[in-house]
């Protein structure tokens, strides 16, 4: 059996009876397509559960996930009280995928901007990576109707943090990711400060440090067609912040203050004492 693409199916099946690994889908006011996504997901020839993760969309979109859960064993859904934010959003599912021993833990934008039928790429580079990114840029990869001011704030916002954090992977700011377990077993989730899309940033700066290899797969990113976009002037400021307050952690503070002291100290007492 061929999956799109010409991809073998089995290639990627864990097996029968084990599931291969969960997606984690936050949603907020996704009534227009939650269900369309997590039927083209479950109808993938991979065993995955997908995990709606609701901030009490005024929509129903939560209702529309409970639905969809009764009738599929592999659909799940995690109600919030309200809008707490992407990061935390994201950190639920995990949570919830990290205690079903999911395999593998992927995170994907609800709206179609992640295209489900890139996942087999994701699952096929994660048998070598430690995190795979879903990337705008990188050979093969882009964006398909967005407006010039949207594609100037993502490269700009992706180069900001590349250079302020010394980040390897071309698409810093992706949410479609491929996790193996253990890499969120990992990171102390509960510590991450960031919230919104600056969370994305936080993460793969975090993945970096520890040393987990990061793997990169072209896709191509689609303006939303249904629904109102979550980005706000807001949620730029948070990403500034987070490569600013992540990039002041990374001074070496430590080694900064000890050659100071060094200094200091093979300085004649005399220049010390002028220098007061």
């Amino acid at each position: 059996m061929l999956q799109e693409g010409g991809e073998p199916a089995l290639l990627y099946r864990a097996s029968a009876t084990q599931t291969w690994g969960a997606v984690v889908v936050p949603t907020y006011n996704e009534a227009e397509n939650i269900e369309r996504l997590v039927t083209q997901i479950r109808g993938l020839a991979l065993d995955l559960t997908v995990i709606v993760v609701d901030d009490n969309s005024p929509d129903g979109t939560g209702q529309i996930a409970d639905r969809l859960a009764a009738a599929d064993n592999h659909v799940q859904v995690v109600h919030r009280t309200g809008k707490l934010g992407l990061g935390t959003a994201y950190i639920s599912g995990f949570k919830s995928a990290i205690a079903q021993n999911a395999p593998f833990i992927m995170s994907m934008d609800a709206d179609f901007s992640h295209d489900p039928s890139h996942i087999p790429a994701l699952v096929k580079m994660s048998e070598a990576c430690d995190v795979v990114i879903g990337s705008r840029y990188v050979k093969g990869g882009g964006t398909r109707d967005c407006t010039f001011m949207r594609k100037l704030l993502s490269r700009s916002a992706n180069q900001f943090a590349k250079l302020g954090l010394g980040l390897r992977a071309h698409d810093c700011t992706a949410g479609f990711r491929c996790y193996r377990r253990h890499v969120l077993e990992a990171i102390e989730l509960d510590t991450i400060f960031s919230s919104g899309y600056s969370f994305l940033i936080e993460m793969l700066y975090r993945c970096q440090k520890k040393g987990f290899t990061v793997g990169e797969v072209p896709i191509i990113f689609a303006n939303r067609q249904q629904g109102a976009s979550k980005i706000s002037r807001m949620e730029i400021f948070k990403a500034v912040y987070t490569v600013l307050r992540l990039r002041w952690t990374r001074l070496p503070w430590d080694a900064l203050l000890a050659m100071y002291h060094r200094r200091q100290a093979s300085q004649p007492s005399s220049e010390r004492g002028a220098s007061k």
